[in-house]
């Protein structure tokens, strides 16, 4: 598909950003906003090329009902809002959702883009911190677990805001480890040296450790692996991955 030539202007201003990369000074709020407020008016229509299996994901949500009428969806890491309109004709049926993500400027964006939405709520707030008023139904990440520096942080208070029976969907960016576990995939050495580091430059950090973890605090899982194209950098291919956890219905309910 050929891009008109504004669109390439845009685009162009977008990849001199991703150029520059993320500051390595300041607290994370801090880094995310001068990063992504020069580019958050253009930050979707970029990365709608790039980032890979967001509307899969939450059909698999919907498939696994995970989403049932009137239920609480909670999204991390929300951005600017883009990924609830993978749930379409859904989203009128939830009772509430909650889209929380620390930069202010893609809050900004989210909060215009859901203006009309009565039953969307943004936050601006650290998902490693931020919980509902009450358990919820679904909680999902979308290429937000790789940019959280205590990503182990956010799955535990995504898991710890799930009701008993409760679906936690993520979707990221990921290299295998040099020896994965049994069923697993296992990415080149050249895979696994190369990503990491140009993704580095931006803030986002792949590595097997995410995936791991997800599979051990819900080992009832389904898992989907594979390869996704790269905007300019034609012939590559960048690992990413999907998964569905289920909470046991057996676990304890949260206490406020």
């Amino acid at each position: 598909m050929s891009l008109s030539a504004a669109t390439l202007a845009a685009e162009f201003k977008v990849l001199l950003a991703l150029l520059r990369g993320q500051p390595s000074r300041g607290s994370h709020a801090e880094r995310l906003e001068a990063f992504y407020a020069p580019q958050a008016g253009r930050y979707d229509a970029f990365r709608e090329r790039l980032l890979h299996g967001r509307g899969a994901l939450i059909a698999e949500l919907i498939a696994a009902r995970a989403l049932p009428p009137g239920g609480h969806l909670v999204e991390l890491g929300a951005g600017t809002g883009r990924n609830l309109l993978f749930l379409g004709e859904r989203l009128a049926a939830l009772g509430r959702v909650d889209a929380v993500d620390l930069c202010p400027a893609l809050v900004g964006e989210a909060r215009r883009r859901t203006a009309a939405m009565s039953k969307v709520h943004v936050h601006e707030a650290d998902a490693c911190r931020w919980q509902p008023a009450a358990p919820v139904d679904a909680v999902y990440l979308a290429y937000a677990l790789t940019m959280i520096p205590d990503w182990k942080a956010a799955i535990d208070n995504a898991i710890a805001m799930l009701k008993p029976g409760g679906h936690l969907g993520v979707v990221d960016f990921y290299v295998s480890a040099a020896q994965p576990a049994p069923g697993l995939v296992r990415h080149s050495a050249l895979t696994r040296a190369f990503w990491p580091r140009w993704f580095r430059h931006d803030g986002v950090h792949l590595g097997p450790e995410r995936l791991a973890y997800l599979r051990r605090c819900l080992p009832d899982h389904r898992l989907v692996e594979a390869m996704a194209p790269v905007p300019y950098l034609p012939g590559l291919r960048v690992p990413y991955y999907r998964l569905i956890g289920h909470k046991s219905d057996d676990a304890a309910p949260r206490s406020r």
